[in-house]
């Protein structure tokens, strides 16, 4: 019985033996690892047991030198590590190492392509506020009062007068109300919309809107322009194509469409199986708008169009799931660092 407490007695000490110094670690080693230590005076205990204690402690003595020989061991790792690094210097002057950047989300990434594209056609870019009053994001834009959009479905109201902007197109109405033409503008940014969400559809997405007002201007033109963005966009090869439409700002009015990559025109749920997918909306600037904003529809013309840019996003990146733009998963994401 004496012999296992003091198995036990020199478990705990080896277990709560520390050292500070290379004369503790020193200490360590005689007490229990020299010629004289506690453990091998065990063992001389050890022989005098008959059979039976011998069977049952044998094994407990062999762990306890084990584990004074893994301790020291530890203790003399331990102890050299602290003097290494003790006697280390720096250079506080060296640059640090930068791992493990970030990455630009796609949505920003596209963002600066379409800004960038149109800024090379001479289009500035204007900001507006996202929460809007019901004339610069209805009444303005040629919006009747019963109009299916101002309802509680479509909309999200903050009161009787403000919402939240369902499109960037309030602040087309601010650049004309503010200045005279010649405008060529696009107008980027966050919008809101009280839809269900899905694949393709989300309660909030981004958008660019665009807008040139001056003498002249045709619907050819914006063609012309609506030309050249799709094939900076989308590359040389793409398919594009024209639709008659409605919106109560434009008259007359039309839908683009281009070749759906992600299936490359075989059909999937993004292009609804027809291999086209609708990219923007446009049309001539109706005159009512334009006498709304105090500009002479009977001098000056124009044309707007509008696009989502998550839209453009998984076009761009063949993306089937509009949700992953809002989900922050660090994987999805990692796919657009700048080492990718």
């Amino acid at each position: 019985m004496g012999l296992t407490n003091s198995i036990k007695q020199y478990i705990k000490e080896i277990d709560d033996y520390v050292i500070q110094s290379k004369e503790d670690l020193e200490q360590y080693r005689i007490t229990f690892l020299g010629s004289k230590n506690k453990i091998k005076a065990l063992f001389n205990e050890f022989k005098s047991l008959g059979a039976e204690e011998k069977k049952s402690l044998g094994k407990e003595l062999n762990l306890l030198k084990q584990l004074a020989e893994n301790k020291f061991k530890t203790l003399e790792s331990s102890h050299s590590l602290k003097k290494e690094a003790k006697n280390q210097s720096f250079d506080l002057t060296m640059p640090s190492s930068i791992d493990g950047l970030g990455s630009r989300h796609p949505i920003s990434i596209v963002r600066s392509d379409i800004e960038d594209i149109f800024a090379r056609i001479g289009f500035n870019i204007s900001v507006g506020p996202e929460i809007e009053d019901d004339w610069h994001n209805f009444s303005a834009l040629n919006f009747p009062e019963d109009h299916p959009a101002r309802d509680m479905q479509d909309t999200f109201f903050i009161d009787s007068e403000y919402s939240l902007r369902t499109h960037t197109s309030s602040v087309q109405i601010r650049v004309m109300e503010q200045g005279n033409p010649p405008i060529r503008t696009i107008s980027p940014g966050r919008v809101f919309r009280n839809e269900a969400i899905s694949a393709r559809a989300h309660c909030i997405f981004h958008q660019v809107e665009g807008l040139y007002i001056d003498k002249d201007v045709s619907f050819a033109d914006l063609k012309q322009v609506l030309y050249y963005f799709a094939k900076e966009m989308f590359g040389q090869d793409v398919s594009i194509r024209f639709r008659p439409s409605y919106f109560p700002f434009t008259e007359p009015s039309a839908e683009m469409d281009v070749s759906c990559n992600i299936c490359n025109g075989k059909g999937c749920n993004i292009c609804k199986y027809t291999g086209f997918v609708e990219i923007l909306g446009c049309g001539m600037v109706d005159p009512n708008v334009l006498e709304n904003c105090n500009i002479d529809p009977e001098t000056y013309s124009g044309y707007a169009f509008g696009m989502g840019i998550e839209r453009m996003t998984m076009l761009k990146y063949g993306i089937n799931d509009l949700r992953l733009f809002f989900e922050n998963d660090v994987h999805f994401l990692s796919q657009f660092s700048r080492d990718s």
